[in-house]
């Protein structure tokens, strides 16, 4: 993934893993999320200034590959990055990864909605957020 990727760290938590003893697959979504709102921060625009501005950034697809497991406790990093910024939509990839080693693979569309659930324009302050990565 290129350098301008975000990451950001954390442990996975009991309550994130099944009886197996593995991080529940539908955990992965909401560590992308994570990644997504870090990317938009570490650029100067915080999720909620988004909404305030009366735009929804609303999940279009989700695709993950799953390679090998996360477990209880292991620190993982998400790394996340923009492929495609295009003029109502923005899609996101992203690597979760344990010591370097990648264990799962991401991709998220979103697709900007106004508050009455209609596309709408990104707007200069997302369009320049995905523009720096």
């Amino acid at each position: 993934m290129s350098e301008s990727a975000s990451q950001t760290s954390f442990r996975v938590r009991y309550v994130e893993t099944d009886q197996m003893g593995f991080a529940y697959y539908g955990n992965y979504a909401a560590w992308f999320e994570v990644g997504r709102v870090e990317f938009l921060r570490e650029r100067g625009l915080a999720y909620r200034d988004v909404e305030a501005g009366g735009r929804l950034l609303a999940v279009r697809e989700l695709s993950v590959q799953y390679l090998s497991p996360a477990r209880y406790d292991d620190l993982i990093t998400v790394r996340t990055r923009v492929a495609e910024c295009g003029k109502s939509r923005v899609t996101f990839e992203n690597e979760i990864l344990r010591e370097g080693r990648v264990l799962a693979t991401g991709r998220v569309v979103l697709a900007c909605l106004d508050r009455s659930g209609r596309p709408t324009r990104l707007g200069a302050e997302l369009e320049k957020a995905c523009a720096a990565s």
